[in-house]
């Protein structure tokens, strides 16, 4: 199987703020988010990052998204160094995450052509992705409503919409159904099963254990900045839930019941 994705040995640490210690109640001036991270993403696979919060799991894909540099090690995009060549690293994917936010004065149809411009896409081809992307996601009608005046599905689905413009084959999702609604969440869900069978990539960082039971063909279980755990859902369960398995490995690390 030819690689879209690969991780190699890699190391970020921030520096904490004195407010940050207080929130993380430690005396520590640094964090390790990432640890020595290492896995890899098959082309035409989704593949799922599964931790808690602090897993690392954001800074791995905002590291992947060329948004931030590793300290140490390599990651790779469709065999392109990120740090190398970040430019043509994002001419091939798409990001997804909630801590991007979308300017609330401009409206969905705006930030949704200014983004297609970005990437030089054809005015005809830009129109007729828009709409099928408004369609597929029940935007249409909210098109010319400011970002700030949707709600937050709307918003979520407007950030998917417009995060797809240049309609990549790779694309890295941050907890894609986090505080969705239950319909919205359907929808993006059966999305990612769509793009799947047409051959996309897709990784996606998630601490939902029943979205990676039903859109995942291999998942890495992230804790402290590592994957410990990956394989298939059927490599990791087998008489188990994906919960189970890592509720059990997160007990063996730590001790106790979780």
């Amino acid at each position: 199987m030819e690689k879209a994705i690969e991780v190699k040995n890699v190391v970020k640490t921030f520096t904490l703020s004195k407010k940050q210690q207080k929130i993380n109640q430690t005396n520590e001036k640094l964090k390790v988010a990432v640890n020595g991270l290492s896995f890899d993403a098959y082309k035409g696979e989704i593949y799922g990052l599964l931790g808690s919060n602090g897993a690392g799991k954001t800074t791995t894909l905002r590291m992947l998204s060329t948004l931030i540099k590793p300290d140490e090690g390599t990651l790779y995009v469709d065999g392109i160094n990120v740090v190398e060549d970040p430019i043509l690293v994002r001419s091939k994917i798409g990001f997804l995450t909630s801590e991007l936010k979308l300017e609330d004065f401009f409206t969905t149809n705006y930030l949704y052509d200014f983004y297609s411009d970005l990437h030089n896409i054809d005015p005809e081809v830009r129109e007729a992705r828009k709409s099928e992307l408004f369609k597929r996601f029940e935007i249409t009608d909210f098109a010319e409503v400011k970002i700030g005046d949707l709600s937050t599905g709307m918003r979520q689905k407007a950030s998917l919409a417009i995060s797809l413009a240049q309609d990549p084959k790779i694309i890295i999702f941050d907890e894609p159904t986090n505080g969705l609604d239950v319909l919205t969440a359907k929808i993006v869900t059966d999305f990612l099963l769509e793009l799947k069978q047409k051959g996309y990539t897709i990784i996606l960082s998630t601490h939902i254990f029943s979205l990676v039971e039903k859109v995942c063909d291999r998942v890495g279980i992230m804790v402290d900045g590592k994957v410990l755990l990956e394989g298939t859902l059927d490599e990791l369960t087998k008489e188990k839930s994906i919960e189970d398995v890592f509720f059990n490995l997160y007990s063996s690390i730590y001790g106790g019941n979780v």
